[in-house]
């Protein structure tokens, strides 16, 4: 199964020159979403990690099902102001823009090491800002995981600056 094939590109969204790739025929065939999900967990057996973090908003789809059939726990990044307690925030910049991530404060146990899950990575700047995130809220970063890898856009070389190993199911 190519998992390619359920993931097909969107043109100049969310803004022009933005090709997005959408992953909601993935997510709507039970056995490409399945694939998936079994392919993300072999590479996430590579690391030795206790939770996974999910980044909002299609991470979380991604996280959710791989927590579950992992059985590890699953910590939520959202986007400003969507959590009620207190939270660690870090700010990145997007190939369209900026943003941020927050994780409430007590989610997490002491000597928890966080596995960073996202669906796409693109410049790689959401995956720093998550590892940023956690390494400041005083936790470790176990490695990074995206269902695909948008190779043109070199987000790779970014991770590597920052000492944080990703592993990718798919290349585009």
């Amino acid at each position: 199964m190519d998992l390619l094939d359920y993931l097909p590109g969107v043109p100049d969204f969310p803004k022009p020159g933005i090709f997005f790739r959408d992953i909601s025929p993935l997510i709507a065939n039970p056995a490409a979403f399945k694939e998936a999900i079994c392919q993300l967990e072999i590479l996430a057996s590579q690391f030795k990690y206790t939770h996974i973090l999910g980044i909002e908003s299609r991470g979380f789809i991604f996280g959710s099902a791989l927590a579950l059939h992992a059985q590890k726990g699953l910590v939520l990044a959202r986007k400003p102001n969507k959590l009620p307690l207190a939270t660690h925030r870090e700010s990145y910049g997007l190939e369209y823009g900026t943003d941020s991530l927050e994780i409430q404060q007590s989610t997490l146990p002491k000597g928890a090491r966080v596995l960073l899950l996202d669906d796409v990575l693109a410049t790689g700047g959401t995956l720093v800002a998550a590892d940023k995130l956690i390494r400041s809220a005083g936790f470790e970063v176990a490695g990074s995981l995206t269902l695909l890898e948008i190779e043109i856009l070199n987000g790779r070389k970014l991770l590597t600056k920052h000492q944080i190993e990703n592993r990718s199911v798919l290349k585009s």
